[in-house]
């Protein structure tokens, strides 16, 4: 598996960078492309795992993340993030993200964080219900 392939990624979601993403520098800046992570997989959670991020007994915490960047990404690009599950646990998942500019098979960054999920009113960890588990294994890859 090569993280960097857009081949690996088994959902794409489309973003729109803004004129504010860019940096003093003249591209997007690092921590821009953890929300962009962030956003991908939650979108997901919501719309195809079934993720009440309101109202819902369970919640997901973020206990690790990290990104490596291959080129620069600046507004205005058209970019898309690529999600895929690399592990599933009773509690966790961790996912495996990329950010590919839009027709570009080459990530311009990769990474990953991992979801524990807990109960909301106690924070305790809390196996994954079978109808998110299974939602979520239609990601899972090798």
């Amino acid at each position: 598996m090569d993280r960097k392939q857009r081949d690996t990624y088994k959902r794409f979601y489309p973003i729109t960078t803004r004129w504010m993403d860019n940096d003093i520098y003249g591209h997007v800046n690092n921590v821009t492309y953890y929300s962009w992570f962030d956003s991908a997989a939650n979108r997901f959670l919501i719309e195809e795992c079934g993720l009440d991020i309101h109202n819902g007994e369970m919640i997901g915490f973020v206990v690790s993340s990290g990104c490596e960047y291959l080129s620069p990404v600046a507004y205005p690009d058209e970019i898309e993030v690529g999600l895929a599950i690399e592990k599933l646990g009773n509690s966790s998942v961790r996912y495996n993200l990329a950010i590919f500019k839009v027709g570009e098979e080459t990530a311009s960054a990769h990474g990953h964080f991992v979801h524990v999920f807990v109960q909301r009113d106690t924070q305790q960890a809390t196996r994954i219900p079978d109808a998110m588990r299974e939602a979520m294994t239609t990601l899972l890859i090798g």
